[in-house]
């Protein structure tokens, strides 16, 4: 399916929404994609990533049906419920490309004092938190897909913000300071239109 027509679906993260990516999509021509921006309420962290990846199988085979190829963008917490879909509910049979941006794969140390009681969503994101290592443990599934990460060194909310990249795949470092400025500095946000929608700048 050529790229232009396969469905590319946006998966927003922690204290986001579908409209985190609005200036990301204003840099290309709107109309030549076709855009799935799915709305995954987390009620700030209470919701586990297991059921916000269900959500996710929900709305994908709603929006698009069960057999249609697709690419899928992570944002942070998004890029966790992307490989949860990819690796638990077989998401990788009909994913072309991954791509994750600040998304700490290995866990971050911003939610290590978090209690799983408390906000079992922020908890799962827990340095070797059990859920992790299930996603880490096992790399067949995703290697099956074309993976390529985005991040910053200097991520405080993905911290260490070095290791905010899957294991598998290209990785780049982007030239910010800030986790959120991954997906809104235009530095930033020209090289993920390079990258993802293969469009130069």
């Amino acid at each position: 399916m050529n790229l232009k027509k396969r469905p590319i679906f946006l998966v927003h993260g922690l204290w986001n929404n579908p409209k985190l990516f609005d200036k990301l999509i204003k840099k290309i021509n709107e109309e030549d994609y076709e855009f799935y921006l799915p709305h995954l309420p987390h009620k700030y962290g209470k919701t586990s990533l297991r059921t916000l990846a269900r959500d996710l199988d929900v709305q994908i085979n709603y929006l698009v049906g069960s057999e249609t190829e697709i690419d899928l963008v992570g944002f942070s917490m998004g890029g966790l419920i992307s490989r949860l879909w990819l690796q638990n509910y077989d998401g990788f049979l009909r994913t072309k490309r991954f791509f994750s941006i600040g998304t700490p794969h290995f866990g971050t140390y911003t939610a290590q004092m978090i209690p799983s009681f408390l906000m079992p969503g922020i908890a799962e994101m827990k340095r070797g938190s059990n859920l992790l290592s299930h996603l880490n443990n096992d790399l067949t599934s995703l290697e099956k897909v074309e993976c390529t990460s985005f991040f910053t060194k200097w991520d405080l909310m993905s911290f260490p913000g070095w290791q905010a990249k899957l294991p598998i795949g290209d990785s780049y470092h982007l030239p910010v300071l800030t986790h959120k400025e991954l997906i809104t500095n235009s530095s930033s946000l020209d090289i993920l239109v390079k990258k993802i929608f293969l469009i130069a700048n």
